[in-house]
Order: structure tokens, then sequence, then C-alpha cells
């Protein structure tokens, strides 16, 4: 990781986002129902944002130690194609995932907020986090979002990413759900 250079520098050499889901494309809050099934909610906003970067062009990728089959069915959904949930190294994901599509670590951009994120985040280009993260995320973090996790903090990053790379232009015509 490049200590020299400022977050907003780095934002020009993304070409990979990496989340985690709980409590990053989610506010880490689970209900669980009677039968013991286990339900998150998501920000539209932030799935818009995914979708946009996606239609894009840019790598996306999903690593969470949670396994919820409706997170893979909704992130699916916005066409993410690379998905691995009930990640308990999330390292050996990472380097599975760049080695396959040869990806340097400085192009990814890798937001996370909870101790399970550290070993991964101190390897990325730019390690991010919501505006609630754990205070040992929050120190590693070269970006702390303004927003909290589930609350729009993936689309803070995202919309900069492509804004600098001048492809965020109201792409009012991308398709999600």
């Amino acid at each position: 990781m490049d200590n020299d250079k400022s977050y907003k520098e780095l934002l020009t050499d993304i070409t990979t986002f990496i989340f985690d889901v709980d409590g990053v494309l989610t506010d880490g809050t689970i209900t669980v129902t009677t039968d013991g099934e286990m339900l998150r909610t998501m920000n539209i906003k932030d799935g818009f944002a995914l979708k946009t970067a996606i239609d894009a062009g840019y790598n996306m990728c999903i690593i969470s130690g949670g396994s919820n089959e409706g997170v893979r069915k909704r992130l699916a959904g916005l066409g993410i194609k690379d998905i691995y949930l009930g990640a308990h190294n999330k390292i050996e994901q990472l380097d599975a995932y760049l080695n396959k599509n040869n990806i340097k670590k400085s192009q990814v951009l890798y937001m996370g907020d909870d101790i399970p994120d550290y070993p991964v985040m101190i390897l990325a280009g730019l390690p991010c986090c919501p505006q609630d993260a754990v205070p040992e995320i929050k120190a590693i973090s070269k970006y702390i979002s303004h927003k909290n996790g589930g609350k729009g903090a993936v689309r803070d990053v995202i919309e900069q990413v492509l804004k600098v790379h001048g492809k965020w232009n109201g792409n009012f015509n991308a398709k999600y759900d």
C-alpha cells in the first residue's frame, strides 16, 4: 500500500470493487424469523451503484463470512458473478479472485467493517469502511465513508471512483431491481 498517496489519488487506480456484506451492504442487523431464517435489509441506492459499476466494466466481488442464499440471489440479480459466501479465510478468496482475473492488489477498493475484514483490507490498494465500522478497521482505512453500513456507504465509494474516471454520468438507463 502506498502511504504517500491520498485516497483521492488512489481512486484513479481502482478497477475492482470488493465488498463485505453484513455491516457494509447491510446495517449489520439480522432479523431472525420463528423458523430460523435470518433476514437482512439492503439499500436500493447501493444496488443501483453496484449495477452501474458493473455496467461500466468494473470488476465486482463479494467476500462474506455469512452464507445467506437470499443475499446471493439479490447480488446475483444485480449482475455480480463472483460471490464468496461462508468465507472464513477471506485472504484465500481474495487471492483466488485476483489470480483468476489477473488483478493487482493496488487496483482493489475493499470495503469492510469488522475484524474479519482486517487481513484482506491491509492488502487492498484502497481499504475503505463505513462510518460505523469498528475502531480497528477505521484505523487502517484510507477512506471512511460519511455513510453507515447499509445506508449508502457502498454507493458513496462507487460513485467517487466512477466520477474520477468520468463514468458516473447519471446513467438513467441502467436496469436494477
